[in-house]
């Protein structure tokens, strides 16, 4: 990292990153043609890619590219080549969320900064603790930590933390939604979000309406804007402030990055007791782009009405009375960033010592920080009328032109008197300032080192067929339930081989007895942690630990990167199942796992048949039934619309299309879940998915009753173990992405 504290920029363009340079950032970070989460952004090739990596390394700017993306198996494959030029040009860090990804860059490029994107969805120490292990060196937050829980990693884990300061905010926890992706195809984690999120939705109670018709926007955020609270954020250890935007044309960039700058600055001048923000800058930051005002993001406020954009989900409000003003000003104001920061590059200050001699060759000297370059020239003649004077050779070697530099000294060295033609100088003025750049920029340029292959054992496996597709004989059937008063109804099926329990509405002191009803029907018994591990369900395992170490558990269900740590910090040796949630889309990502001590995975949900086969199946288990969570949310819906009791109740989400999507508020951990508005069913999938042959088949029950749980479970017991037609209906569930899959 080449600044203590950085201002990190986006740039989804070549001029995006030109303009966030000129108007002052730090670092910029940007995608490739290839694995970055903004696949509609005006990406470079690699041409492009290498020459914005100079044009940053010039002007004292890091350049972090995103691989920010999931990656399928043949794309792992070709990860190497497409990174090899950016690598060799000076790359400064690459923003990962794969953990197949992770495990790779680290092997071939183990010089290379790892930032671990906040698609991993690091919600503590226990994250970043566990990440800084791994070889990753910064950490970028989930959106929705507190400053309080941002303090907390800095404070126990020596690891750069990068944290968002301005821009827009996801409704979901970034990395854990499916609403796009199971909706429309385009997956959030492939860069290609339709966000359903900015739609209207309705907010219902069985048939009754209950949101105010003019708030329809319930999960659209106000964008964060922070600059209030510069110092605050800077107090808690946060290095990096990124701005969000590579979606946004460049002169947002410039606009933002030049606002914060001038706020940075001042704050590392003068310190908080000289910080105040003037209202015109801020006022200037609203103008840029707002969805209905700004909010200071999750720093200081867990959730609530006031962080949402609920009767407004653009940037101008075309039926107000004012709107043609406010677009007049906008346009003005683009108008004068574009002059400023996207028409002209700023200058770099240079030095230089020109020697001009009719006994020695000219000699031209340039430093740009600590480069220096030499060139040489032919003999000066002996001036026959008017010799050359200072003035003369000054303004020849001072003309800097559309180079990247401007001298801010220059000292010329006259012996004698000389004349040198026009010609002369002009030529060794250029071969000087191109000399200097390429020396400057060539001092971060890598030269990629032989990597020697290593097999990963379920590289080894597919290599030697072992993880070929067979028939699953016999399937083992694995059920998941919310509600443990379902248990009995479970347990009378000898074809089911394990009971997992989710800790959202498990009691702990209740726990050993559900484990021995499970072992007395000859059964495991298993415990989903909580979908979002922050310091509440942090708490709450810290003080029921002993009791659920005492219970017999067989196994816990993993579906997050603090979960790992955590239980590797509390010594709470378990065999653990990584969930769909940690993603394995390649068989790097499962082997990564299988280093952690997973006995086995979970197939990833956005996967086809075709995918799933090349990633190989064999000990993961397939979610074959349930109502697959969309979002994982700080926001409570709840809340917002009628009010916080602390109260778990079941509404519904009605979008445009009269599709009603269930929504849970779990209390105990202060998350939202929203599900999908029809459960996945592989049923009539069984050649499919026999042909896939994974571990185990999971089915989930979420909102079922005993009577459909028994329905639904004989079922499957029907088709995958007694190998019979079940009658076919075509209506009320989905496949998923069994055959369709994502881009």
């Amino acid at each position: 990292m080449r600044h203590q504290t950085e201002l990190l920029a986006p740039a989804g363009s070549f001029d995006s990153l030109r303009a966030a340079v000129n108007a002052g950032a730090d670092a910029v970070y940007i995608g490739g043609s290839r694995f970055g989460a903004r696949a509609y952004a005006d990406n470079p090739d690699e041409e492009g890619l290498c020459e914005a990596i100079r044009f940053a390394h010039l002007h004292g700017c890091d350049l972090y590219l995103t691989v920010n993306t999931l990656l399928k198996e043949e794309e792992l494959e070709e990860l190497g080549a497409y990174l090899k030029p950016y690598y060799e040009s000076g790359l400064d860090g690459v923003i990962v969320q794969d953990l197949g990804v992770f495990s790779y860059l680290k092997e071939t490029f183990p010089d290379l900064p790892l930032h671990a994107s906040t698609q991993m969805t690091v919600l503590g120490a226990d994250g970043a603790a566990f990440l800084k292990e791994q070889g990753a060196s910064r950490v970028v937050t989930a959106r929705e930590l507190s400053l309080a829980e941002i303090r907390r990693i800095h404070e126990t884990v020596d690891i750069e933390i990068e944290s968002f300061v301005h821009g827009a905010l996801c409704y979901c926890y970034s990395g854990q939604c499916l609403f796009s992706s199971m909706l429309g195809g385009r997956s959030g984690n492939r860069g290609r979000c339709a966000q359903p999120c900015r739609l209207p939705y309705q907010w219902k109670s069985g048939n009754r309406v209950l949101n105010n018709p003019k708030e329809v926007y319930l999960l659209s955020p106000k964008d964060m804007c922070t600059i209030e609270i510069l110092p605050e954020i800077l107090r808690t250890g946060v290095c990096s402030l990124k701005i969000e935007g590579r979606m946004k044309r460049p002169e947002y960039t410039a606009g933002v990055v030049r606002i914060y700058r001038k706020y940075l600055d001042r704050f590392l001048e003068y310190g908080e007791e000289g910080y105040r923000v003037e209202k015109e800058d801020y006022a200037q930051l609203q103008n840029l782009y707002n969805r209905g005002g700004f909010s200071r993001g999750y720093y200081q406020t867990h959730n609530g009405k006031e962080l949402m954009s609920l009767s407004y989900s653009g940037h101008f409000d075309e039926k107000s009375k004012d709107a043609s003003r406010k677009k007049q000003e906008y346009e003005a104001l683009l108008d004068k960033l574009r002059k400023e920061y996207l028409e002209k590059d700023k200058k770099e200050k240079i030095q230089g010592i020109f020697r001009i001699s009719t006994k020695f060759p000219m000699e031209f000297v340039v430093q740009y920080k600590e480069t220096q370059v030499r060139v040489t020239g032919e003999t000066a003649s002996k001036a026959e009328k008017r010799p050359a004077t200072q003035e003369d050779l000054e303004k020849q070697l001072k003309k800097t032109g559309d180079t990247p530099f401007v001298f801010e000294k220059l000292d010329i060295e006259i012996d004698g008197d000389v004349f040198c033609p026009v010609g002369e100088l002009n030529r060794i003025r250029r071969e000087a300032l191109e000399k200097l750049q390429n020396a400057y920029v060539s001092k971060g340029f890598r030269i990629m080192q032989p990597v020697s292959e290593k097999k990963t054992a379920f590289a080894q496996e597919a290599s030697e067929g072992k993880g070929a597709p067979g028939r699953l004989d016999p399937p083992v059937l694995r059920v998941q339930i919310e509600n443990p008063e379902l248990l009995p109804e479970i347990l009378t099926f000898p074809e089911v081989k394990s009971v997992c329990l989710t800790s959202e509405r498990m009691e702990p002191d209740k726990m050993s007895a559900y484990v021995k009803a499970c072992h007395e029907a000859s059964k495991e018994c298993m415990l989903a942690l909580p979908a979002i591990f922050r310091q509440e369900a942090r708490d709450f395992f810290e003080k029921n630990l002993e009791s659920l170490k005492r219970s017999g558990l067989d196994a816990v269900v993993v579906k997050n990167l603090d979960e790992i740590g955590f239980l590797q910090a509390s010594g709470w040796k378990i065999p653990m199942v990584a969930d769909h949630n940690l993603y394995s889309w390649n068989r790097k990502a499962r082997s990564f796992l299988r280093e952690q001590g997973f006995v086995r995975d979970t197939l990833p949900l956005e996967l086809n048949v075709g995918e799933l086969k090349k990633r190989g199946c064999a000990e993961s288990e397939m979610v074959a039934y349930g109502y697959l969570p969309l979002m994982v949310t700080a926001g409570c819906i709840h809340k917002t619309v009628e009010g916080c009791d602390r109260k778990e109740v079941r509404r519904t989400l009605l979008d445009r299309y009269r599709k009603e999507f269930p929504v849970v508020n779990c209390c105990r951990y202060c998350y939202n879940m929203i599900y999908n508005c029809e459960p996945l069913s592989l049923l009539y999938s069984r050649e499919e998915v026999k042909r896939l042959s994974p571990e185990s088949l999971r089915l989930c029950f979420t909102f079922e009753d005993r009577k459909e749980v028994r329905r639904i479970l004989s079922d499957f017991v029907q088709a995958y173990c007694r190998d019979r037609e079940i009658k076919r209906t075509d209506s009320g569930y989905t496949k998923g992405h069994l055959r369709r899959g994502v881009q």
